[in-house]
């Protein structure tokens, strides 16, 4: 049974999806960053038993429950993501000169009549939006190409935004469908991608079912030289008329000189050509270009395919007006999306989550390094350093499932708790306090802080594993999410 999920479907659900976001009852999303030790591969022992790479060539995560608990392990901050920070996408094609584009075709992918060869585009592409049919110019514009003059290369870039089809020098047809705003080209333009949105004036003025385009097939032999004009388009729309040049008896070019509506099919026949003069022109062929519903600019989104939603996330150093939940005393190497994720037991809502749980010490010896082993011999309890605050004396400390890292000699998972000594691989220790406290921003319950975020609540949507990124105080970091549908 030979079926197809349409580009319809892909459309809708990138569609569902950005607007999950926004919607009153909508999901929450969260970026969150983790992974400040380094990748390396699992040794004999590790609960985690899969190799992850190295910090220069990290591997790509398992899709599996696993997977999904284990960024919570080492996740060290989460940020919201606003409706704003969301966009639909495309992939970036900058308009250079001397390139072929493909054209703007409704039949990708149709079995050519008479044969079993299908419609291809230029680069191979067998459905229009795997095709390069549109450009970005350096106005930050963005053209559809309706025609590329039987195939050869662009040399004059397009430009203006008027709403009817741009002829360029060098004979292409081109749609202005839309500019990048500022915001746009600030957050939502990437080297791969770009932000893509319907123009108001441009939609405004489409026409469904208009006929801009009609291209030659076979030229046919032995036709009368001439312009012959008055032929009208068939087809289930009306109003439709084009003009034909035959030179040397062949077909060498179609004009449309009025483009009609309402057309979801359109035939100019050999026939029609010869009566309006052409006489005794024979196995001419044309193809009638069908617009998309509503017509070329109505709707930018499904025209170009945007199936693709682009998240932009900038983390301004440690968010200090956001409580300072993200450190920046460590690298992270772990980027995950979450769905819906709890904080103290309800759904989280706060701008920024921290992700580590904290020890506020007291009699401290030495200094605790970052990634350190740390160790409460009492307990069994081993953690890893992520930061240490000497001015408050306040130790943030992942626990994972590797050996040596989060597990303690017995292969259990044992909490950090009373007031036993924590020690540090270097040699540093410190007791915990028995207070209550809020110490710059973060609560103490006799002396612990678990992490913000409930480990293990809300989806995991989304994990990627990349090399260091290294953060600073003056720095800002900023990640862009594109996820196919």
């Amino acid at each position: 049974m030979p079926a197809i999920i349409t580009d319809k479907f892909r459309t809708h659900n990138s569609e569902q999806f950005q607007e999950a976001f926004s919607e009153t009852s909508g999901n929450t999303m969260y970026l969150g960053i983790g992974r400040p030790q380094a990748f390396a591969t699992a040794t004999r022992g590790d609960a985690r038993t899969n190799n992850e790479g190295t910090d220069t060539a990290p591997l790509t995560p398992a899709d599996n429950l696993n997977a999904q608990h284990f960024p919570f392990d080492d996740m060290m901050a989460a940020k919201k993501i606003a409706a704003s920070d969301v966009t639909f996408a495309v992939p970036r094609r900058n308009w250079t000169t001397g390139t072929t584009y493909d054209i703007y075709r409704h039949d990708y992918g149709e079995y050519a009549t008479g044969t079993t060869t299908a419609i291809t585009s230029n680069g191979g592409a067998t459905t229009l939006h795997d095709s390069a049919f549109f450009v970005l110019t350096t106005a930050r514009n963005v053209y559809k190409c309706l025609d590329n003059d039987g195939n050869t290369a662009s040399t004059v870039e397009p430009t203006g935004t008027a709403t009817t089809v741009l002829t360029t020098a060098d004979g292409y047809k081109w749609k202005f469908m839309y500019t990048l705003s500022a915001s746009q080209q600030a957050n939502f333009l990437s080297t791969d991608f770009m932000a893509v949105a319907t123009d108001s004036t441009v939609s405004s003025a489409s026409i469904d079912g208009a006929i801009d385009v009609i291209k030659i097939k076979t030229a046919g032999s032995g036709g009368t030289n001439g312009t012959h004009t008055g032929i009208a388009i068939r087809g289930d729309g009306s109003g439709g008329v084009c003009s034909v040049t035959v030179a040397g008896g062949l077909v060498t070019a179609v004009t449309v000189t009025t483009a009609g509506t309402g057309y979801t099919f359109g035939t100019v026949s050999n026939a029609q050509i010869v009566t309006a003069g052409a006489t005794s022109l024979s196995g001419a062929e044309l193809d009638v270009i069908i617009p998309p519903k509503g017509g070329h600019g109505k709707n930018a989104i499904e025209e170009l395919g945007g199936f693709y939603v682009m998240m932009n996330t900038s983390l301004e150093g440690t968010e200090s007006g956001n409580s300072g939940d993200l450190t920046v005393a460590n690298d992270f190497r772990k980027i995950t999306l979450i769905r819906d994720p709890n904080a103290g037991g309800s759904a989280a809502s706060a701008t920024t989550l921290r992700a580590t749980k904290a020890i506020n010490l007291s009699g401290v010896s030495g200094s605790y390094v970052v990634d350190e082993k740390i160790t409460q011999a009492s307990t069994g309890a081993v953690g890893k350093v992520v930061e240490w605050d000497s001015t408050n004396s306040i130790l943030y400390y992942i626990q994972t499932r590797h050996t040596n890292e989060g597990i303690d000699t017995n292969g259990n998972q044992t909490a950090f708790s009373g007031t036993n000594t924590v020690s540090g691989a270097g040699g540093a220790t410190g007791t915990p306090t028995t207070s209550t406290s809020t110490i710059d921003s973060v609560s103490f319950t006799s002396g612990y802080s678990a992490s913000e975020i409930d480990h293990d609540s809300g989806d995991i949507l989304y994990i990627e594993n990349r090399a260091p990124i290294t953060r600073a105080a003056d720095q800002t970091e900023n990640i862009k999410l594109v996820i196919e549908f």
